[in-house]
């Protein structure tokens, strides 16, 4: 399957100043099928060490750091000849291995001209927690589960998303096109963008197997919980984990701690929180006060909303059946349009990988996103289905006087003077410029 990231791993390996790479990514998201496929197309071999299965090679870092004899141990161990112009090394799993992860640093400074790749699960959590951890020393690049193009590509919609990514006028989009659209961004929401399960709905068309692959990610994910967590955040981390379609599932999407336990309260779940992010599970998106560039200066660190990485996941979680896409707009408006605002989430990080933010005026209104983008600031209100409904823009609008106010739901690209209406399969192209 094609991944937008390939480009970026081509753009690695181009550059002048190229540093060991660590691709990060919660589990499941396929980055050891994309750094063999990079491998594949862009090198003669590939030096290949999954740190999980081979605990003979992490005795080869048990030693000194020193690039030069690991390198020579790895030819030995892996009966390959390894040339700094034509071998990737590929550093798998390599959280299992942190005296590995520290021989970065030593490839960077003592053998840049070698390419070197790692990858692994939980690698956020490892890093977040890794004492002298040589900073500067790599580059980083993360992966995310597919999004909607990608999914056109790999059910075979490749005209579809090449359209797509190309328009550069805010026009309505040909009225067939853009039902067909609609209707597969419902497949799309409900197989969500995990590589495995999309490739089995390409390969069978099958809901119910696409559940069972979700359903197995999803118990992988209570697994490495059990496992890889601080044992005293275990039930905490857990609870947060489980609690998100409950929470999503409200009127008022702000987190609250007490629907998990009465009187529970921040402080109890930072470090759980805190942990669920560094392993990629979870998207949080702060409260701001006043929508003003840096945005990260005017947040309310005890107001958010949590969405899940993955909008099929989440429907998974919630035990979505597949009936529900037979029912018109039903999926959008479920739950209170939670799988529309957890899609729009997951589009958002994808497209700009930085952190979300919502607005809130009192009680009165909420802005669902505020996207900075190259010095700007663009609200973004999200409507499940066909609404048109803008009060909370306009409301935004009134006090803040901004160029451009933005809607996405099911109807059609177009503008109305100061208003962009995107529709909800088009987020990946937000703001369009």
């Amino acid at each position: 399957m094609k991944r937008t990231i390939f480009r970026k791993l081509q753009q690695w390996k181009q550059a002048g100043a190229r540093k060991p790479l660590i691709l990060q990514g919660a589990r499941q998201v396929g980055k050891t099928y994309i750094v063999k496929a990079f491998a594949k197309a862009e090198f003669a071999n590939c030096a290949y060490v999954n740190f999980e299965r081979d605990k003979r090679a992490r005795e080869i870092f048990n030693q000194d750091l020193q690039p030069a004899r690991i390198i020579k141990a790895l030819e030995l161990h892996l009966n390959i000849q390894i040339t700094p112009e034509s071998t990737l090394i590929f550093f798998d799993e390599i959280q299992e291995c942190p005296n590995a992860l520290n021989s970065l640093k030593y490839f960077c400074e003592q053998t840049p001209e070698y390419f070197l790749v790692a990858a692994g699960s939980l690698l956020g959590v490892k890093l977040s927690n890794s004492k002298g951890f040589p900073v500067g020393k790599v580059n980083f690049l993360t992966l995310y589960p597919m999004s909607f193009f990608e999914f056109l590509q790999a059910v075979g919609k490749n005209v579809l998303a090449t359209h797509l990514a190309e328009i550069k006028t805010i026009e309505p989009i040909e009225p067939i096109i853009h039902q067909d659209l609609c209707d597969i961004l419902k497949i799309y929401m409900y197989v969500g963008g995990m590589p495995e399960a999309v490739q089995v709905y390409v390969d069978t068309k099958n809901f119910t197997t696409v559940r069972c692959v979700q359903e197995d990610i999803l118990k992988g994910y209570i697994l490495d919980i059990a496992k890889h967590a601080p044992k005293n955040q275990v039930m905490r981390i857990s609870q947060v984990w489980e609690s998100l379609p409950n929470q999503l599932a409200k009127e008022n999407k702000k987190f609250m701690f007490a629907t998990i336990k009465p009187g529970s309260r921040l402080r109890d779940y930072e470090i759980a929180l805190q942990w669920l992010v560094d392993a990629g599970l979870i998207y949080l998106c702060y409260n701001i006060t006043t929508p003003k560039l840096p945005l990260k200066a005017y947040l309310k660190s005890h107001a958010f909303k949590l969405y899940c990485l993955d909008v099929g996941l989440l429907g998974a979680m919630a035990e979505l059946f597949p009936q529900i896409m037979l029912d018109q707009d039903r999926l959008f408006t479920e739950f209170k349009g939670a799988f529309t605002e957890n899609l729009t989430a997951q589009l958002l990080t994808y497209n700009h990988s930085s952190q979300l933010y919502y607005w809130t005026s009192g009680n009165t209104a909420e802005v669902d996103f505020i996207i900075p983008y190259q010095g700007t600031i663009t609200p973004l209100e999200v409507k499940a289905g066909l609404s048109n409904k803008k009060k909370s823009l306009l409301r935004y609008q009134e006090i803040y006087e901004p160029n451009i106010i933005c809607r996405a739901n099911l109807n059609n690209l177009k503008q109305d003077n100061h208003l962009i209406n995107y529709p909800l399969y088009f987020l990946e192209r937000f703001p369009i410029n």
